[in-house]
């Protein structure tokens, strides 16, 4: 009996930590949500490996771990740096904020049409979401431009060409 089951329970965790994650940003309880982003990264490590391990590998997994990758490692970390540290300033920061999320789902769209081995092309999204996360976190130590300039590099990254060894 093939276990796909439970690479996709942990993709689902994966998934509902991100969406707790948000609701506890909107709630004002960041470094609860915080935990939850760290908690979907471990999740995250483990449904892959499991996947792997069963020979249990899809395309529907695969898919669900990149929505599930976009919500816990893209809105949630984007989300938490804007309520921590720009929710005062006007319109004009949220196409920054947002730059994140869209640079993490190109990033993701491209790791699921591409068939390459060893490496990933890019910094993947739950490091560049675990690192934004970070940063959220130091938001009140840290100058603006600071946050800002992190932002923008860690998209950057994502949606970059460089080779990041996988682990």
């Amino acid at each position: 009996m093939k276990k796909t089951w439970i690479p996709n329970l942990l993709t689902s965790l994966n998934l509902f930590a991100g969406i707790l994650a948000i609701m506890l940003i909107i709630t004002s309880h960041v470094y609860w949500a915080a935990g939850l982003i760290w908690g979907a990264i471990i999740f995250d490590g483990a449904d892959g490996r499991l996947a792997r391990r069963f020979n249990v590998t899809s395309d529907f997994g695969k898919e669900l771990d990149s929505l599930a990758d976009l919500v816990s490692f893209g809105v949630a970390p984007a989300m938490l740096l804007y309520f921590m540290a720009f929710s005062h300033y006007g319109w004009w920061i949220y196409p920054v904020i947002g730059l994140f999320p869209v640079a993490g789902a190109l990033r993701l769209a491209r790791f699921n049409v591409q068939d390459i081995k060893g490496y990933f092309v890019g910094l993947p999204i739950p490091a560049a979401g675990g690192l934004l996360t970070v940063v959220a976190l130091c938001s009140r130590t840290l100058p603006e431009v600071v946050l800002i300039s992190s932002l923008l590099c860690l998209s950057g990254l994502m949606v970059s060409t460089i080779r990041v060894p996988k682990p």
